[in-house]
């Protein structure tokens, strides 16, 4: 993790990347809008959180673009996000590489239940799959609304959530709002879900 985010800092200058979160937009209307924007830089959507919440990421240039383009389409917000790298994008390409470099030598075994990697949104078990999908989410888009649709499919109807904030619970009850999520951010909270 150390190793990945380091590397991700460090595959573009600061201020030099950006990225967006389209509220009120879909996938494809998010596709359209980073596209139309582009003009020659990267941009594309980064994170497919939930229906009507949808991120982009690149170039500086293109995201301020972006932003302003998608007003005009009438897409609700386009809010500019306090990030410190355009991660989910091309411009993360040196980073792709410096996984791929470490997870070469990581020694990797089967899991003892599938990883749904949420850059297919499809459960794998295969370590050397695992391994190329890791580098793969480097640069790939974060397919987070449907690997949680995959997942309440699979007859998944409790998930928790591990770290610090509720970002991925809050949206979780936007993709499946049957699910239940459980947030444990702190020892406190790690005592009461172990004694739940």
């Amino acid at each position: 993790l150390r190793l990945r985010g380091k590397a991700m800092q460090q595959a573009v200058p600061k201020g030099q990347g950006a990225m967006a979160a389209l509220i009120g937009a879909d996938f494809a209307q998010a596709e359209e809008v980073a596209k139309e924007a582009a003009q020659g830089d990267v941009c594309s959507v980064a994170n497919d959180n939930a229906a009507g919440q949808v991120v982009i990421s690149g170039a500086k240039a293109a995201i301020d673009r972006a932003v302003e383009i998608a007003k005009a389409k009438g897409i609700k917000r386009a809010i500019l996000l306090d990030v410190s790298a355009p991660v989910h994008c091309a411009l993360m390409a040196p980073a792709s590489g410096a996984m791929a470099e470490a997870l070469a030598v990581a020694k990797f075994s089967a899991p003892c239940v599938p990883v749904v990697a949420n850059v297919t949104a499809q459960a794998e078990s295969n370590p050397d799959m695992l391994r190329q999908l890791l580098v793969d989410q480097v640069t790939g888009v974060v397919r987070w609304r449907e690997s949680i649709e995959y997942l309440w499919n699979q007859g998944v109807t409790r998930t928790i959530e591990i770290g610090a904030g509720k970002v991925l619970s809050g949206l979780n009850k936007r993709n499946a709002p049957e699910m239940v999520s459980v947030n444990v951010g702190t020892p406190a909270d790690l005592e009461a879900f172990v004694k739940a």
